[in-house]
């Protein structure tokens, strides 16, 4: 039973990851999406991230702690250390905090500054995958599988937005595709250390559901959102948001 839902884990990881590559699709068929449109899109990401959060990390580390005052503590402690955690690497690792950049606004150092948000992009679906594998390695695989949807589904914006970047600086189709394949590949790599940090310590499975839970709150807070309001379309943004919320709640319970 263990190593089926190992195995499951593992799938569950890689869907979650490809997906970043189902984002991308587009750009084979269209030269370019508007900010508009991908706001609103990260809106729902961000919205689907949220409720994967609370519904699939939070309330189960707060069950498997066993409820009361304690459970909460340990909770709250996982998630601030996921949150450092991700505030530390952001700090440290060299990336940049953007998703287009408007073609009449490009500069000379354009391309770095796009492999600088490839970087950034990379770096935090690390904690997604994280999750999904904490998911599935607590032994609830629905759980596993609602986290892996969620991710899956806000990795979806996420694809698209690398691979049209890399189409602004002339990049073909092809290539900016297996670029943003390969930014989502790093979930699997999370996924399995998150499976192994569980079985080897059960004993910290609260902690670890609510670091995983933290570290996606802070990327939700300090990326996502920020994003979905610089080019005027915040309120599509909220919507998305709201809805992506409403869809992954859904899911969640349906699944569980």
């Amino acid at each position: 039973m263990v190593v089926s839902t190992v195995f499951i884990g593992l799938i569950g990881c890689i869907f979650a990851g490809m997906a970043t590559a189902l984002g991308a699709l587009p750009i084979f068929f269209t030269k370019e999406i508007s900010h508009k449109h991908l706001d609103g899109l990260l809106g729902f990401a961000a919205g689907v991230m949220l409720a994967a959060t609370c519904f699939s990390l939070i309330v189960p580390s707060i069950e498997y702690g066993g409820g009361g005052l304690n459970a909460v503590i340990l909770t709250s402690a996982g998630i601030l250390s996921g949150g450092i955690m991700l505030d530390l690497i952001d700090r440290y690792a060299p990336h940049e905090h953007l998703l287009f950049r408007d073609k009449e606004k490009s500069v000379s150092s354009s391309l770095s500054k796009v492999w600088l948000f490839i970087i950034a992009i990379t770096i935090h679906n690390f904690p997604e995958g994280l999750a999904v594998g904490v998911g599935f390695g607590s032994g609830n695989v629905y759980d596993g599988i609602s986290l892996a949807l969620g991710i899956g589904l806000q990795n979806i914006p996420e694809g698209l937005a690398v691979a049209l970047a890399l189409k602004r600086e002339n990049y073909s189709n092809r290539k900016a595709f297996n670029i943003a394949l390969l930014t989502g590949l790093v979930e699997p790599i999370g996924g399995i250390i998150g499976m192994l940090m569980i079985k080897i310590s059960k004993p910290m499975l609260p902690f670890i559901l609510a670091l995983a839970a933290g570290a996606m709150l802070f990327v939700i807070s300090d990326e996502i959102i920020p994003e979905t309001h610089e080019h005027g379309f915040e309120r599509i943004a909220t919507y998305g948001l709201l809805f992506g919320f409403v869809i992954m709640m859904i899911l969640d319970v349906t699944l569980g």
